[in-house]
C-alpha cells in the first residue's frame, strides 16, 4: 500500500458463550441411576450427582475464558489504534515540515534561507498569506466504527499550514493601519527572501514609510517581475492597503480582512477561511534587511573582496607618465582601490575609449569627476584638454570648471548649446587630421604641438534621446579617435540599446557600477557581478572594472573628490599656457553693430554661427528677407538695424492709415528698400476687401526691384504668398512647435528660450547685430524709429482736416446730431444745418447764384457758403439734392458708411479710414476720394 496510508484497527468483536455440556452432564446421572438400579447401592445415587456439578463447572470455565478473551482484543485494538495515531502524527508532521520548506513565509525564510534557483518569480508564483487548514495527503483504510470516522476526519486535514495565494492575481489588505502595515512588511520580506533583485523589483510611494526601503529590490532592476504596492501602473502584480470598510480595487482576486494577526478571514473565488495572518514590526523589518536580506544578495560583498569603506582622492598615488613635450604618452591614472592595491586604468593602452554604466544614486558622476581630477592632477593643460557633456541636470561637473584643462562644459539645459557644441567635434576631428598631415606624422604621439582631447559625457542615453543625430558624430570620433588623440568616456545607466555595436567595439574599457539587469552586466564587464552588487549607501561608488587584458572584471571603491582636491589640481598649472579652446565660443547675446566693423563696410544683418567649421561669419544684409518671430524677439530691431545701414530705405509706417497710403504709393513705381515691422499685425487690421488689395500691392512690392524686407509674428496664411516671393527667411522664437515648423523651421531646432535677436538661417545660427534705441524725446510723432527713418515715409503721417471748397457741401454720417455740432466749430464760416432744415428754394434748385452756380435762398446771404448734413436715409429721401450737390459740390462721407460710396459712383475702393475716429472720404465729381478728418 501507499507509504501515506493508515490501515485502521477493526473493532474488536464480542467473545460468544460456549455452548454447555448438557450431554456430558446427563450421562453420569442417567449411568448413576442405572448402576442404583443395578446394584441398589446409594453411593450409586452419588455418581449421578456428578453430571449437576460439570454442567455448573462447565458454565463457570466458559465465563471466564469469555472475559480473558474480551480483555485481549480490547489490549490488542488499543495497540492497533495507537499506532495509528503515531503514524497519523509522523505523517502530519512531515508533510507540515514539507509544506513549510516548500511555501516558507518570512519567519520561515530567516530561519532557513531559501534555495533561490534559475527559475524566477511568475503571476502563478504562490505567496503565503497566513496560517489555517488544509487537505492533507494522507489516506486511511480500514475502520467503519464512529471512532475510525473520527479519525479519518482528522487526517484528511492538515493545521496551521501555510495557505497560498497565486501573486498575479493582486491581494488586498483590508485592516486597521498597524497591522496592515506589519502584514505588508511580512509578505514583502517573504518574497525579498525567496527571490534575488534580478528577478523581483519592488517599487511603491510607502516603502520607506514602512522601513523597506532598504532593500535591493526597491531598486527596481530591469527585466525583473515588478511587484507593486499600493500602485498598479507599470507593476505585474500589486499588493494593495485599505481600510476596513473600503471596496477592494478592480483586478484584485485575494482580500485579507485581518483586525488582528492571529484571526483574519480571506476571501478568494474559491470562497472564504479562516486564517492567521504574519506580521513584521517596523524595527524587526529594519533588523532583517541589515542582518539577513541586503548580505544574501551581496555575492561580491565588500567583507569577501576587503574593499576599503571609504577612498579619498588625497589618498591615491601618482601613476601618471612622465611629462613630454605635448601629447603624453600614457593616461594611467588611478580612480580607487581594489582589493590588492590602487585600480589604475589607462585611456591610451586600455582604450582609447571607456563605457561607464551605473544606476542613478551608485556614483556614476563622482566616478567620471574622480577620473578627470587624476587625469588633470597628472597632465598639464598643454598635455590635454577636456569637454564635459552632462546631460542629467547640468551640475555634476560644475566643480570641475575649476581646471584650466577644461575648455568647455555642454548641459542639456542650454539645447542649442548642447548640439552646437557636439558638432564642433567633427571639426575638431577635420582640424588634427590637417595638423597631423601637415606635420607628416601618422599618430598624435609624433606630433608634438597636438595635445589630447577627452570628451566625458555623462548620460549618454539622454544625449542621444534629445539629439539622435549625433550618434553618428561619437561613432566617427570612436573610429579615428586613437590616432588623433581624442578619447570618449561615455557614462550611461544602461549600455543595452544605447551603446551601438561600432561604437562598442572601439570602447574597449568598461567600468560598471550597481546595474539593474543582470545582461547589462555581463555586456560591459562579461558577467553578471554588477547587477548582484546590493543597494544602500555602503554599496555607492562600489564599482567592477575590466581593461582590455583583464580575465575577468576587478572590483573597485572608487575614490571620492572634494572642492580642495581640485582646487590643489588648479594651482599645480598655474603659470602654465592653456592652449585656446578646441572651438570657438557660443555666439553672444547681444553682438553690436559696431564690431562689424571688419566686414568690410557691407550692410550686415548679424554673425552666424558655423561650429562644423569652426567658424563665426557676419551674414550681409540686402533685400528680400522675411524675418518670423515672437513678441520681443527682436523683430523690430532688425527692421532698426536694417534701417540703419541702409539710409535711402523706406519704412512702412505702424499706423494702418499710414501703412495704406505708402503701400499704394510704393506698388505704382521704383523705390528703394522697403522695411516693414509686424505685416501679419497690418494686414491683420484691415477688413477683407481691403486686406485682399493690401496683399496684393505687397506681391507687386516684392517682386519690385528695390525689394523689400518683413518681419512676421506667424508664417501662415494669406502672407504666405508675399513670404514665397521673398528668397531669405529668418527665424527667430517663436512661441510653439507648431508655428516654428509653419514657418519652415526643423523640428530639433525649436527652442522656446531662444534669446532675443536669435535668428535660425538655414541651418545656422546667427545673432543679430543691435542697435540702440533712439530718443523718445526726439523720436517722430507716432513712429518707433529715429527721426531721420521716419522722415523716409512717402506720406504725411497725419490724416488733413476736411475743408470744403464749394458753395454747398454735403456731409453724409449716421451720426447727425453730434456731426452738425462738431461742424459748426470747425467751420464758422459756412452755414451747417439739416437736409430737412434746409430753405425750399435750396432744396429743389429754384434760384442759382451765378458766382457759385447753387440755389440759394432768401434766408441766407448769397456769399456764405452751405453745409448739409444728413444720413444715408435722409439723403436718399432728398434725391434731387442729393444729385445737385454731387454735380456741383462735393460730399463728406463719414467712414462708418462706406457702402454710401456707390450712390455716389464711386466703384473703386477708397483709401483705408478707421471707423468711429472722425474719419471720412471727399468725394468730389471726376476725382478719386480722398482720406479726411471731419471733426
Amino acid at each position: 500500500m501507499d507509504a501515506t496510508t493508515i490501515v485502521l484497527p477493526s473493532a474488536p468483536a464480542d467473545p460468544g458463550r460456549p455452548p454447555l455440556p448438557v450431554l456430558a452432564a446427563v450421562v453420569p446421572v442417567v449411568a448413576g441411576v442405572v448402576l442404583w438400579l443395578v446394584t441398589g447401592s446409594l453411593i450409586a445415587l452419588c455418581f449421578a450427582g456428578l453430571g449437576p456439578l460439570m454442567l455448573g463447572a462447565s458454565f463457570a470455565d466458559g465465563h471466564r475464558a469469555r472475559r480473558r478473551a474480551r480483555r485481549r482484543a480490547a489490549s490488542e485494538a488499543d495497540e492497533a489504534w495507537m499506532r495509528a495515531e503515531a503514524e497519523l502524527e509522523r505523517l502530519h508532521a512531515a508533510e507540515h515540515a514539507d509544506l513549510w520548506h516548500r511555501r516558507p513565509d518570512a519567519a520561515a525564510c530567516l530561519r532557513q534561507p531559501p534555495l533561490r534557483g534559475s527559475e524566477g518569480i511568475a503571476r502563478g508564483t504562490a505567496v503565503v498569506i497566513g496560517r489555517g487548514e488544509l487537505p492533507s495527503g494522507v489516506r486511511v483504510s480500514g475502520g467503519d466504527d464512529d471512532r475510525s470516522r473520527a479519525f479519518r476526519e482528522r487526517a484528511a486535514r492538515i493545521r496551521d499550514a501555510p495557505v497560498t495565494v497565486p501573486l498575479g492575481g493582486g491581494i488586498c489588505i483590508r485592516a486597521p493601519e498597524p497591522v496592515a502595515a506589519a502584514v505588508v512588511r511580512a509578505l514583502l520580506m517573504q518574497l525579498c527572501l525567496r527571490f534575488t533583485p534580478a528577478q523581483l523589483a519592488v517599487h511603491g510611494d510607502r516603502l520607506e514609510e514602512w522601513g523597506l526601503g532598504a532593500l535591493p529590490h526597491a531598486a527596481g532592476r530591469r527585466g525583473a517581475f515588478r511587484l507593486g504596492v499600493g500602485t498598479q501602473d507599470g507593476a505585474d502584480a500589486a499588493v494593495w492597503v485599505c481600510p476596513p470598510d473600503a471596496d477592494p480595487p478592480d483586478g484584485i482576486t485575494t482580500v485579507l480582512d485581518a483586525t488582528e494577526p492571529l484571526r483574519a478571514w480571506l476571501r478568494t473565488p474559491d470562497g472564504v477561511r479562516e486564517v492567521a495572518v504574519e506580521g513584521v514590526s517596523r524595527e524587526q523589518a529594519l533588523l532583517a534587511i541589515a542582518e539577513c536580506a541586503a548580505p544574501r544578495f551581496a555575492a561580491r560583498g565588500e567583507e569577501e573582496q576587503g574593499l576599503p569603506a571609504r577612498v579619498g582622492f588625497a589618498e591615491l598615488g601618482a601613476h601618471a607618465a612622465a611629462r613630454g613635450k605635448g601629447a603624453a604618452a600614457s593616461l594611467a591614472v588611478a580612480i580607487g582601490r581594489g582589493v590588492r592595491d590602487e585600480a589604475v586604468v589607462d585611456l591610451v593602452e586600455d582604450g582609447p575609449h571607456a563605457v561607464v554604466t551605473g544606476m542613478t544614486g551608485t556614483g556614476k558622476s563622482e566616478l567620471l569627476t574622480t577620473w578627470v581630477a587624476a587625469l588633470a592632477a597628472a597632465h598639464g593643460p598643454d598635455e590635454i584638454a577636456f569637454v564635459l557633456i552632462d546631460f542629467k541636470g547640468g551640475t555634476a561637473f560644475e566643480p570641475l570648471r575649476a581646471l584650466p584643462h577644461v575648455t568647455a562644459v555642454v548641459t542639456d539645459l542650454d539645447a542649442g548649446g548642447a548640439q552646437r557644441g557636439v558638432r564642433s567635434l567633427t571639426a575638431e576631428l577635420r582640424r588634427r587630421e590637417a595638423v597631423l598631415a601637415q606635420a607628416g606624422a601618422r599618430d598624435i604621439r609624433d606630433c608634438p604641438g597636438l595635445g589630447r582631447l577627452v570628451i566625458v559625457v555623462d548620460e549618454f542615453a539622454a544625449l542621444l534621446s534629445e539629439h539622435a543625430d549625433l550618434g553618428a558624430v561619437f561613432t566617427d570620433i570612436a573610429a579615428r579617435g586613437r590616432a588623433l588623440g581624442m578619447h570618449l568616456v561615455l557614462g550611461t545607466q544602461r549600455a543595452a540599446g544605447v551603446i551601438r555595436d561600432a561604437l562598442a567595439a572601439n570602447c574597449p574599457l568598461r567600468i560598471s557600477l550597481r546595474v539593474a539587469d543582470p545582461a547589462d552586466s555581463r555586456l560591459v564587464i562579461g558577467s553578471a557581478a554588477a547587477a548582484e552588487i546590493p543597494g544602500g549607501p555602503e554599496s555607492r561608488g562600489l564599482a567592477f572594472v575590466r581593461r582590455p587584458r583583464d580575465a575577468e572584471a576587478e572590483a573597485v571603491r572608487v575614490a571620492l573628490t572634494v572642492a580642495d582636491d581640485l582646487r590643489v589640481a588648479a594651482r599645480r598649472w598655474e603659470g602654465v599656457p592653456v592652449p585656446p579652446s578646441p572651438w570657438l565660443p557660443p555666439l553672444p547675446d547681444r553682438v553690436p553693430l559696431a564690431d562689424a566693423a571688419d566686414a568690410g563696410g557691407t550692410p550686415v544683418l548679424g554673425l552666424a554661427d558655423d561650429p562644423e567649421l569652426q567658424r563665426q561669419t557676419w551674414v550681409p544684409a540686402g533685400a528680400g528677407w522675411a524675418i518670423v518671430g515672437g513678441p520681443g524677439s527682436g523683430k523690430t530691431a532688425a527692421i532698426r538695424l536694417l534701417a540703419v545701414q541702409h539710409p535711402d530705405a523706406v519704412l512702412v509706417p505702424a499706423d494702418p492709415e499710414g501703412a495704406w497710403d505708402a503701400v499704394a504709393e510704393l506698388s505704382t513705381g521704383r523705390h528703394g528698400l522697403v522695411l516693414c515691422d509686424d505685416l501679419d499685425v497690418l494686414l491683420a487690421g484691415y477688413p477683407s476687401e481691403y486686406a485682399q488689395l493690401f496683399l496684393s500691392r505687397w506681391e507687386t512690392i516684392a517682386r519690385s526691384e528695390g525689394g523689400a524686407v518683413v518681419t512676421l509674428s506667424r508664417a501662415s496664411g494669406p502672407l504666405t504668398r508675399v513670404i514665397d516671393l521673398l528668397p531669405h527667411r529668418a527665424l527667430l522664437r517663436l512661441p510653439s512647435r507648431v508655428e516654428h515648423l509653419a514657418a519652415g523651421g526643423e523640428p530639433g531646432a525649436f527652442d522656446r528660450d531662444r534669446p532675443a535677436g536669435r535668428a535660425l538661417i538655414g541651418a545656422h545660427e546667427v545673432q543679430l547685430c543691435w542697435v540702440d534705441e533712439p530718443d523718445p524725446r526726439t523720436a517722430a510723432p507716432g513712429g518707433r524709429h529715429a527721426p531721420a527713418i521716419a522722415a523716409r515715409n512717402p506720406v504725411a503721417p497725419l490724416t488733413p482736416r476736411w475743408q470744403p471748397r464749394a458753395a454747398v457741401s454735403g456731409v453724409l454720417t449716421p451720426a447727425v446730431a453730434p456731426a452738425l455740432a462738431a461742424l459748426r466749430v470747425a467751420h464758422p464760416g459756412h452755414l451747417v444745418t439739416g437736409l430737412d432744415d434746409a430753405a425750399p428754394e435750396s432744396r429743389h434748385g429754384a434760384a442759382a447764384n451765378p458766382e457759385h452756380g447753387v440755389a440759394t435762398s432768401g434766408a441766407a446771404p448769397a456769399d456764405r457758403p452751405r453745409i448739409l448734413v444728413a444720413d444715408p436715409e435722409q439723403w436718399r429721401t432728398h434725391w434731387a439734392q442729393l444729385q445737385l450737390v454731387r454735380a456741383t459740390g462735393e460730399f463728406a462721407v463719414a467712414a462708418e458708411c462706406a457702402p454710401e460710396l456707390r450712390q455716389l459712383g464711386i466703384r473703386d475702393l477708397p483709401p483705408f479710414a478707421r471707423l468711429h475716429a472722425g474719419r471720412a472720404w471727399r468725394v468730389r465729381q471726376g476725382r478719386p476720394p480722398e482720406r479726411v478728418l471731419l471733426s
